[in-house]
């Protein structure tokens, strides 16, 4: 039951510290479980942000308009699955950085 709260409070630190509490997770749990998913979220937050980054600064060309509706709606809804996935005790990988870890 720990594992499986420590697994929601990482993924839905996204929405209120998306940094501060994977990290504070990872360095506190001795659960190699818990490790992974902290160090997927914390990829997560930084890959999103370069993406949403450079999708608004190409939005003067008119291209990076689309990429940045789609990267802002993953930065909500990939979370919220975490979450869903977490409550059943499944195993979830974030869909950039899921492979990386």
């Amino acid at each position: 039951m720990q594992t499986k709260g420590m697994k929601i409070l990482i993924h839905a630190s996204a929405f209120f510290a998306p940094y501060l509490v994977p990290v504070l997770l990872f360095l506190v749990s001795d659960e190699e479980e818990v490790k992974n998913t902290a160090i997927q979220a914390v990829l997560w937050q930084l890959v999103i942000g370069v993406l949403l980054s450079i999708s608004i600064a190409l939005s003067f060309i008119l291209i990076g308009i689309p990429f940045a509706i789609g990267f802002g709606i993953m930065w909500i809804v990939v979370p919220i699955i975490g979450i869903v996935k977490a409550l059943n005790d499944e195993m979830y990988r974030y869909p950039i950085v899921g492979r990386w870890v």
